[in-house]
């Protein structure tokens, strides 16, 4: 086994026994000798798979006598409930409170409200070399229209889709400016005003934007934190033709962060076929896993075309470039034709550098150091609150993404708890814009997409102190 993954092997292990409570806090690990004799591995394997404990926040080091569990996996705060939206039509909006937090965006100096990553955590000089390429090697150096886009970025997606079982062509992927134009695309070449969507509850507040400026009605689908979507809810409204197709985040899901599994995804396929009812999956959070290998996704189980999946590179690597992309499987004609309608050309320049990064082999590297970081960035936001939020707090446990969905007791006051940070220069998501329906009024959403340090965890103790009034 290879050395990166054989320290990785260690560390899974380890962190399984500290989480299964057969290591507890305060309990102090075998020695690196000791690893190193038990494993039949080198001195610098096993240290790397303490670091990698010790960037997790699981482990510490104390009086340098060696390494001793840190983190508690039973403080964690209980699950976050699951949703229980009343499933009826709703073309109501929360345009008020949105643009309140538009309006604040910039106000804040912490930010744990915007599900992108830090600047630190992107490869900024080997993505400006890649755009430099792209540059040198387009013609007229990109500056002119392009209808085609990047047939460079179109075949490194192609090999990409291995990774979750995806078996395509490069001439099936249509790409966008972004993931909200790919499924925007495809919600305008499927339904008309008055038709009715399915979402799940709470679901991200763009996909309810896009449904309001579209005149389509929404229905929200009971959603657990960790497993996502309640399949059967779905399939009744299908069976019942009450829905023109259904929007899902199927991986790691913004904001409560599920995951669905594999087997749901297979039946929730099967479903569609039967009532011919459309699936639009957005796996934008899909290669954030916290495990080596990310999750399938439904498109892996589509062999008919029901699915249209849509992604883009804003979660993963530069949300700046607005490099996103779709295979609308049978609905290829329709969608095309209402990009050609909506954007025509393609922005060539830093599709292709996308394209030249990945080609290169830096996109697999990045991601698998990424993954590293956001889950470290996790446990830390995990424990901090763990630390100073009010003990009846609920969290959800996601496996991957960058979204943290924390449920208070149902008194509570999220916007209140918003404009208070917000005053203290740190923003927060209010649940409240998740839906459409009076609910998730005690929710709230963070993000750990940025490194954590000290000024965050100031950040979370001074937020928790205001949650406790």
């Amino acid at each position: 086994m290879k050395k990166e993954l054989l320290y990785l092997k260690i560390a899974d292990a380890v962190e399984h026994q500290i989480k299964n409570n057969v290591l507890k806090v305060g309990d102090k690990l075998p020695s690196i000798r000791t690893i190193c004799k038990e494993r039949g591995v080198s001195v610098s394997t096993a240290t790397q798979a303490y670091l990698e404990l010790d960037k997790r926040g699981l482990v510490e080091v104390k009086n340098k006598s060696g390494y001793y569990v840190s983190y508690a996996h039973q403080h964690f705060k209980k699950l976050a409930s699951v949703s229980q939206p009343k499933m009826v039509k709703n073309a109501n909006n929360m345009e008020d409170v949105m643009r309140m937090i538009v309006e604040n965006f910039g106000k804040s100096k912490i930010q744990l409200s915007s599900a992108h990553l830090s600047p630190d955590l992107v490869p900024i000089k080997k993505i400006n070399s890649a755009l430099l390429l792209a540059t040198k090697t387009l013609a007229d150096s990109g500056v002119t229209y392009n209808t085609e886009g990047s047939i460079k970025l179109k075949k490194n997606i192609a090999k990409r889709a291995l990774s979750w079982g995806g078996k395509l062509n490069y001439e099936d992927v249509i790409t966008t400016a972004g993931c909200t134009d790919a499924y925007a695309f495809c919600l305008m070449a499927l339904t008309q005003r008055g038709d009715t969507i399915a979402v799940e509850s709470p679901t991200y507040f763009g996909f309810l934007r896009l449904a309001h400026q579209l005149g389509l009605n929404v229905i929200e689908l009971p959603t657990h934190p960790v497993h996502g979507v309640d399949i059967g809810s779905l399939t009744k409204l299908m069976k019942a033709k009450k829905i023109k197709l259904c929007l899902l985040t199927t991986n790691y899901s913004n904001p409560m962060g599920g995951c669905m599994t594999s087997e749901s995804k297979r039946e929730l396929v099967k479903v569609a076929e039967k009532y011919n009812v459309p699936i639009v999956e957005d796996d934008v959070y899909g290669e954030l896993s916290f495990s080596i290998q990310r999750p399938d996704t439904c498109k892996t189980y589509d062999d008919s075309g029901i699915v249209l999946y849509c992604n883009s590179f804003s979660k993963t690597l530069v949300s700046g470039y607005r490099v996103g992309w779709l295979l609308p499987g049978k609905f290829k004609a329709e969608v095309a034709r209402v990009k050609h309608y909506r954007t025509m050309y393609n922005s060539i320049i830093t599709h292709e550098a996308i394209g030249n990064f990945m080609e290169i082999g830096r996109y697999d590297l990045h991601i698998r150091k990424l993954r590293t970081e956001i889950y470290n960035n996790y446990l830390n936001l995990q424990r901090a609150i763990s630390l100073y939020f009010p003990d009846d707090t609920k969290v959800a446990h996601p496996q991957g993404g960058l979204n943290l969905w924390i449920e208070f007791n149902k008194k509570f006051d999220a916007i209140g708890l918003y404009n208070k940070a917000i005053l203290n220069k740190i923003s927060i998501t209010p649940g409240r814009i998740y839906t459409l329906q009076n609910q998730f009024n005690n929710c709230i959403r963070l993000c750990y997409g940025q490194k954590w340090d000290a000024e965050r965890e100031n950040a979370l103790k001074l937020l928790g102190k205001l949650a406790k009034g």
